[in-house]
């Protein structure tokens, strides 16, 4: 064994300190992708996903080669681990793996330009701050045109530090928005709770959830 020092890159993840805390990103990661998927023109996107567009399994002509449909959604999910703002548009393209199409190729592309036009983002934990739990949550009502599942969408935050997120579908159809709010604040409650757990195993006080 050796002291490698500080740490400030390891495996995809660039990692910055500061007496105020740490800057976490994976611009080198991100730049990656984008040159395997050719992007090398100067087109960006403000949004991950087209407003109101709904993909379904059968629009759009079915690749003849998907390797690369499957390398680029593979290794956007692992870049949703320093950019949760792409979270649910991987989720939504990660459905077609199995047999991708045109239009969920183009999806991806819009994902890349989003990234190509913020490279730079990332997530900051902060030296100082409180120790409260606070969650935000939402869900989309049949939200899936296939099988008209919603979907249910959270994140979790400790202190000013986002520490936790996660966008899918649930598992059962809801009849109504209500039913489907029910069970998107059973999921965000149930993970407040594990957290707040972990965190008393480690020795964290949680002063309030909210």
């Amino acid at each position: 064994m050796k002291d490698l020092g500080s740490l400030s890159y390891f495996i995809g993840i660039e990692v910055g300190m500061s007496p105020n805390g740490y800057f976490v990103s994976q611009v080198k990661y991100a730049s990656e992708i984008i040159q395997r998927a050719g992007l090398s023109d100067n087109k960006v996107t403000d949004t991950p996903l087209e407003f109101n567009v709904k993909y379904s399994p059968t629009n759009g002509n079915i690749l003849s080669s998907p390797t690369l449909y499957l390398q680029l959604v593979g290794s956007l999910n692992y870049l949703t681990i320093t950019r949760p703002d792409i979270s649910h548009a991987v989720h939504i393209v990660s459905q077609f793996m199995y047999t991708p199409r045109s239009t969920h190729y183009a999806a991806v592309l819009i994902i890349l330009r989003y990234i190509k036009g913020s490279l730079h983002q990332g997530m900051c934990f902060l030296s100082k701050s409180d120790l409260t739990l606070q969650a935000y949550s939402d869900s989309d009502w049949v939200g899936d045109i296939t099988d008209k599942k919603s979907i249910t969408g959270y994140c979790v935050f400790l202190g000013d530090s986002l520490i936790s997120w996660r966008s899918k579908k649930q598992s059962v159809v809801s009849r109504s928005s209500a039913e489907a709010a029910y069970r998107e604040l059973a999921h965000t409650t149930s993970e407040l709770i594990w957290l707040r757990w972990l965190l008393r195993d480690m020795g964290v006080l949680i002063s309030a959830l909210t």
